[in-house]
């Protein structure tokens, strides 16, 4: 079983249809994996059915009993957060405010503030319209610790593959370098960057490969729309031999990835020519550096 990642520098390359079609070509042989838990949109090309759903709790958020309140201030005095506001006369925890630090229930005189785990969300596991099946999540709205929702994610989705004898899993990651992608990069065994030729594409795909190199995982690239900067198409090219990345494929600029968004499917289910070839190429070699390295 081998964990291929999908990613990018920056938002907006093409990463998750080229995730969805590399999906869809595994078929039965791959599980898919949405590690873009702050903006998951898998589930709208590849059709879910949510057959399993679980809160996800990561963190804690600070609860005043209102019985127990002498409305001293002492909370609000010391929370750096300024979560603590008075609101009708009361103290209320605000939760998109509080970290959970728990500094507030410590100073509290009468105990009348507690910690509670806090639900940050929800995944799921559902049957996909490829014969196989995906582990997706959702952040909840202004919650943090997704890089704890990925690692869930991730781990499910590495039991069912190990349940089912798949030969990969397919992992969408999230955009750019932070929390969520490290979380994803976490014991992969090949990574795909997805990238644009444009000055933030070719900044952005520096600064994430960067991060790929102090995994020490080897990676391939796939140039999505180089036809519209010929130029720093070929800066790319050169970045790439210059750090031994693989130059998977280059994908033009084709108004059918709207398109194939539009209807719900992927680009090689919805184009049956020029990106349809190119992106089943894109898979086989994908395959291939994955099992050789």
């Amino acid at each position: 079983m081998k964990e291929i990642v999908v990613i990018s520098g920056k938002g907006g390359t093409g990463k998750t249809s080229v995730t969805a079609s590399f999906a869809y070509l595994g078929g039965e042989e791959t599980v898919v994996a949405d590690c873009d838990v702050d903006a998951a949109d898998m589930h709208l090309l590849l059709q879910p059915d949510f057959s399993k759903a679980e809160d996800f709790y990561s963190g804690e958020v600070a609860i005043i009993n209102q019985d127990e309140c002498i409305k001293c201030g002492k909370c609000a005095e010391v929370c750096r957060f300024d979560a603590i506001p008075i609101i009708d006369t009361q103290y209320i925890v605000q939760p998109l405010d509080c970290e959970g630090c728990g500094y507030c229930a410590r100073v509290c005189p009468t105990n009348a503030i507690t910690n509670e785990s806090q639900n940050v969300g929800q995944w799921y596991i559902s049957n996909i319209k490829t014969g196989s099946v995906m582990v997706h999540a959702k952040l909840a709205i202004g919650a943090d610790n997704s890089g704890k929702l990925v690692a869930k994610v991730k781990n499910e989705a590495k039991l069912l593959a190990k349940n089912r004898n798949s030969d990969f899993i397919i992992i969408d990651g999230s955009p750019g370098v932070g929390c969520p992608v490290v979380s994803s990069l976490s014991g992969a065994n090949f990574v795909v960057l997805v990238t644009e030729p444009s000055v933030s594409g070719l900044h952005d795909l520096k600064r994430v490969y960067k991060l790929v190199k102090k995994f020490n995982i080897k990676a391939g690239c796939i140039i999505n729309k180089f036809d519209i900067n010929e130029n720093v198409t070929k800066e790319i090219g050169e970045f790439l031999k210059k750090e031994n990345i693989a130059h998977i494929s280059n994908l033009p600029y084709d108004d059918n990835f709207t398109k194939a968004m539009t209807v719900g499917q992927t680009i090689v289910e919805f184009d049956k020519g020029q990106l349809q070839t190119i992106l089943t190429e894109s898979w086989s070699k994908v395959k291939q550096l994955t099992i050789n390295n």
